[in-house]
């Protein structure tokens, strides 16, 4: 054969291997485009495939774990999936709020907190988390008025005789909260600032001790959670002055608020909201904050939550985080007013 012929058809061969190679790398470099488009739509479509689980970073029967529990059926129904509550307590939440914030952002690790997620970044000079940047908000689920307990043994009858005998014995009225930080503390420092009295903080490892210790007159005064307070107002255990909110509760209709009793810029009420990790996908945040808000709109839920003294709340995630921004501002103003040194 001539070697001439047999090289240019050796040539001829090599450009067209050449051409094949060029046009499926063209091919190839086209398909990751094509998943990065639908990606998310894919994501939102399978998601979730397992049981969410939804951190509680306080002990059983609280408030935030009667929120969680309330609503982790209904939830569970419009996801697909088990909502399962996992308590994880200790540290004014933080411990398990830190569980969330290292967790896999897949939407499958969540929390549920109260006020206490706004007040800690100012009543802790460290925190193992940064909670303006290391979580994103789901939405809001409720919110819980607190009601002014004091115990029988004491004269005062309303909101004014009570900051009377405040200023006339100033220190030497106690008030007992279910410990440093908590809702309870909070509600009874913003009475303070609002009323000028000088009332004695008494921090318990609870809201029960808290409470039976106003019950037998250790300390004066309580700031508990309307719901877990009603049982011993009916019996007459605990004297009911008023109740921390903007309006008077369903539970308790016949007393009067804080600011109907001559405090009118007080205004106290506990909310709830559901955290995932920061950087959890847009679409998925999204799917959780839908079937959540689906939930809370089920007359089923909102009778439950009403029963136990919530009132139920949705919102997107902007308007969660938006509020929890809020909060962590007006909390450190009032925790350096209250001269509360952070631990």
């Amino acid at each position: 054969m001539n070697p001439i012929l047999t090289q240019t058809s050796t040539v001829m061969r090599g450009r067209a291997a050449a051409r094949r190679l060029l046009r499926a790398c063209a091919t190839l470099a086209a398909v990751p485009l094509v998943g990065l488009v639908a990606a998310p739509a894919a994501q939102a479509d399978t998601f979730p495939s397992r049981p969410v689980r939804l951190i509680v970073p306080f002990a059983p029967g609280g408030s935030v774990d009667i929120a969680a529990r309330l609503i982790g059926d209904a939830w569970a129904k419009q996801l697909g999936q088990p909502v399962v509550a996992d308590n994880r307590a200790g540290a004014s939440g933080n411990i398990g709020m830190d569980q969330v914030a290292k967790a896999k952002p897949d939407g499958y690790t969540l929390a549920i907190n109260n006020v206490a997620l706004a007040v800690n970044p100012a009543l802790f000079a460290r925190l193992p988390f940064d909670t303006a940047k290391d979580f994103t908000s789901v939405g809001t689920v409720a919110t819980s008025q607190h009601v002014l307990v004091v115990t029988n043994s004491l004269p005062a009858k309303n909101v004014q005789e009570l900051v009377a005998l405040a200023k006339a014995q100033p220190g030497k009225l106690t008030f007992g909260s279910a410990g440093t930080g908590s809702t309870f503390h909070m509600a009874a420092e913003l009475f303070k600032s609002e009323s000028g009295a000088s009332i004695l903080h008494v921090p318990y490892k609870g809201g029960g001790p808290a409470m039976l210790d106003t019950i037998a007159g250790q300390v004066q005064m309580s700031f508990p959670v309307l719901s877990a307070a009603q049982q011993q107002v009916q019996a007459g255990k605990l004297r009911a002055l008023a109740v921390t909110g903007p309006k008077r509760s369903p539970l308790m209709p016949e007393v009067p608020t804080v600011a109907e009793s001559g405090l009118p810029n007080y205004a106290f009420e506990t909310w709830f909201i559901v955290s995932a990790p920061a950087g959890t996908p847009k679409d998925v945040v999204a799917k959780l904050n839908q079937t959540l808000n689906a939930a809370l709109a089920t007359p089923e839920l909102k009778a439950r939550l009403i029963k136990e003294g919530f009132e139920p709340w949705s919102s997107s995630p902007a308007q969660a985080d938006a509020m929890l921004r809020k909060e962590i501002t007006r909390w450190a103003a009032q925790i350096k007013q209250a001269g509360i040194t952070p631990e």
